[in-house]
């Protein structure tokens, strides 16, 4: 019998159990992937790296940290990894240019020029790619603008004029605008020949020119006013305003009057109280001020004295009596010869964006992001890319709440007059979400891999699925793909889809459907439970018949498939009873199967075994649990014939 069972093949009708450290690993690498688009790179390093100790999408998880580091400003330790990624089957062709940049920054130019023509050679000719980033030197910005998608569009609320630093503030916008509306005399700044700035407002649903109105109370002056920052509950202001306090100037000894920061309090819906900081200087300028979530800390730039370039970015500590703490310039990882303004505190994250024509950028200014390092300094910063940066000036960034939505300013071709507010929205990597079924039985097959291919075969992840059958990742817009899935006892299956036109979808969902092999001698063809019985009875419960519906679908979809019957017993009893007991099972399982209309030659033998065959120790007089005894209390499915 154990011969015939080797060369014919048991169909045992099982439940595959699928470890929990493999749903363990799968939240990990979501939970990596969070990390990294959040900016949150020291911690996503720290992901990246255990998952590659457990060896799940160890492919993968090791190209993300080489990434990792690279946006960390440490080639160096990215080197070792990508040396080994460029060995990965059909590995992703742009990390032939990574490695390439990663060895040019490491000083090896010979094998740099190397990977770089196996990049070109990859189907790569053309990529623009190859002269930016060996030009720029920037590759952290270029992995991320890889990714990073964002939607652009004027805003109704711009004129002839200058708009800029447009926030949020319950439901309006706040802004500035040289606009100069219902003034008589226009004064007009020698800089640009236009009117001098007032701070606007209007609301977020009638966003328009007719709609907009001035700040209520004394912000407004006859000179510069804005942009602005608010605390939390919108109760606080501070704000850029020429060195005009309680109508007198305050010059330098050349007689120009600088631009400081000024606070207001919001009292019965208009904006009074104005006071001058403390850091203020008729010497030089302290503007555009950002105000942390928890209103401890404000953000600012200037030329003050010991700077690094023209205007810097600085940061002071917010006393408890209301006053700003000394200025600490944040260094020369953001500040450079040139000028950064704008800064921007995004409090979700902690990030910092900012403007700056002393990077390498697009333009004129482009905004930047801060990369924080270990202990929590400033390690690098990245270009945010086009459409946010243009080869004008693009400053006062601005980010919602929410991550999604938001504000820049511009003075690029295309606007209404000298600078123009525009919305953005943040479109993020496309969520992948599918299940793989059985086709026969349309049930969620668990423990299947699911390996995710560009169209031409570079490989980009794959996926165990889980219980449900479920798999879910992050992928690129605007590409196609390939989906393939396999499991022992399955045939392999593919699905072809793209990412293309989902500007304004979160996610797309492609299901698989596999297939059972159509061969003989298969093990085990379906993930299915095995038919159990209760003691000293044959009828069939309803969990088997659930199960010997599976199997009637599976002789269903295979017409040449041709099984034998083959019924078991526990040890309890005496041997001639389980004998006639496990007869009495065969033919209640051979009699269901026959009455959903199976032909009854498909079914050549059903046949009793007793207590002969046990899967455990549990014979006479051997102490075991129920659930053991259950355990051989069973019916098994032998194939005879598949075509």
């Amino acid at each position: 019998m154990m011969k015939i069972m080797k060369n014919i093949g048991i169909l045992f009708v099982a439940f595959v159990l699928i470890s929990t450290s493999v749903f363990g690993q799968t939240a990990k690498q979501k939970r990596a992937e969070r990390q990294f688009n959040d900016f949150s790179f020291v911690k996503a390093i720290n992901t990246y790296e255990k998952l590659i100790d457990t060896s799940f999408n160890k492919f993968y998880a090791m190209r993300k940290l080489g990434d990792a580091y690279i946006m960390l400003r440490q080639p160096e330790k990215a080197l070792p990894i990508y040396k080994e990624v460029v060995k990965q089957e059909n590995v992703p062709s742009e990390y032939y240019l990574y490695y390439a940049q990663a060895l040019r920054a490491n000083g090896d130019y010979e094998a740099s020029k190397k990977w770089m023509k196996k990049f070109k050679e990859s189907g790569n000719e053309q990529d623009l790619r190859v002269k930016d980033f060996f030009k720029n030197d920037d590759l952290a910005s270029a992995i991320f603008n890889a990714s990073e998608k964002n939607t652009l569009q004027k805003l109704n609320i711009n004129t002839k004029f200058n708009e800029f630093g447009a926030v949020e503030l319950n439901n309006e916008i706040i802004f500035s605008s040289s606009r100069d509306e219902g003034v008589s005399v226009k004064r007009l700044y020698a800089w640009d020949k236009q009117p001098l700035l007032d701070l606007y407002k209007v609301s977020k649903e009638e966003a328009s020119v007719e709609a907009t109105k001035q700040l209520e109370g004394n912000v407004n002056t006859i000179h510069h006013d804005g942009p602005a920052t608010f605390n939390s509950d919108g109760t606080k202001m501070y704000f850029s305003r020429n060195n005009y306090f309680e109508a007198k100037k305050i010059n330098d000894e050349k007689g120009i009057m600088h631009v400081g920061i000024y606070s207001a309090d919001l009292v019965n819906g208009k904006w009074e109280n104005i006071k001058p900081s403390n850091l203020n200087n008729p010497n030089y300028i302290v503007y555009h001020p950002s105000l942390s979530e928890d209103g401890k800390k404000l953000y600012f730039a200037s030329d003050m004295p010991g700077g690094i370039g023209g205007t810097d970015i600085y940061v002071s500590d917010v006393l408890e009596d209301g006053t700003l703490g000394k200025p600490v310039n944040l260094g020369n990882v953001i500040n450079t010869e040139g000028n950064e303004a704008f800064p921007f505190i995004y409090n979700a994250e902690d990030i910092l964006y900012f403007s700056s024509d002393g990077h390498v950028g697009f333009g004129l200014m482009d905004v930047f992001a801060a990369v924080k390092g270990e202990n929590n300094s400033i390690v690098n910063v990245i270009n945010l890319g086009e459409p946010i940066n243009s080869k004008k000036d693009d400053f006062a960034y601005y980010l919602s709440k929410d991550g999604f939505k938001g504000f820049i300013s511009s003075n690029r071709k295309g606007g209404e007059g000298g600078d123009d507010i525009y919305a953005f929205t943040r479109i993020p990597p496309l969520t992948l979400k599918g299940q793989i079924f059985d086709a026969v039985n349309n049930e969620p097959v668990v423990g299947a891999k699911v390996l995710l291919t560009r169209e031409n075969g570079e490989e980009l992840a794959y996926f165990i699925t889980k219980e449900d059958g479920a798999y879910e990742h992050l992928i690129p817009r605007d590409e196609k793909f390939v989906l393939k899935g396999s499991k022992e006892k399955y045939q392999d299956v593919s699905k072809n889809f793209s990412s293309f036109g989902l500007e304004k979808e979160k996610e797309i969902i492609v299901d698989l459907n596999i297939p059972m092999k159509p061969i003989e001698n298969v093990v085990i063809l379906a993930d299915l439970e095995t038919i159990y019985f209760d003691l000293d009875k044959y009828n069939i419960r309803p969990d088997a018949a659930i199960e010997l519906d599976k199997v009637v679908a599976l002789m269903n979809k295979y017409p040449g498939m041709v099984i034998r019957l083959e019924s078991h017993t526990d040890s309890r009893a005496d041997d001639d009873y389980n004998l006639v007991l496990s007869n009495n099972r065969a033919k209640s399982t051979y009699k269901y199967i026959i009455s959903k209309g199976i032909d009854a030659s498909r079914i050549t033998k059903y046949e009793g075994f007793g207590e002969t065959q046990l899967v455990n120790k549990c014979s006479n007089n051997v102490k075991c649990s129920e659930a053991d005894h259950q355990l051989n209390r069973r019916t098994e499915f032998i194939i005879i014939k598949m075509k």
